[in-house]
């Protein structure tokens, strides 16, 4: 699973930041590495100087091997609760776009065809 980290010209310390980012997300989301082959992590501040509620905005897009790319954001005050939000929410989609592909016995379905 590679990781891509973008941050825009407000979010300070990218390198740092991309580095727990990264461990952050290989955490949360390790139990779809076989099927995940890319994220791509957008952390941005909505309001840029000004000070304001809900302004960093974590955007994730999640690259399915065989499938289209799923993508999340989330906002927040802070951007590790924005980050946090949105791998929650990715974690939700992945799982769900992949439990879509097995019937309630485990079966293949045609949808996975």
């Amino acid at each position: 699973m590679q990781i891509q980290f973008h941050t825009d010209n407000h979010v300070h310390g990218e390198a740092s930041l991309a580095d727990w980012a990264e461990r952050e997300l290989r955490d949360r989301l390790r139990r779809f590495a076989d099927h995940v082959t890319r994220i791509e992590v957008h952390v941005s501040d909505i309001n840029g100087t000004r000070a304001g509620e809900q302004d960093k905005r974590c955007k994730l897009e999640a690259r399915l091997a065989g499938r289209q790319p799923l993508a999340v954001s989330h906002d927040a005050d802070k951007v590790a609760d924005a980050l946090h939000g949105a791998a929650e929410k990715l974690a939700r989609a992945i799982d769900s776009a992949l439990g879509k592909v097995r019937d309630a016995h485990g079966r293949e379905t045609i949808r996975g065809a």
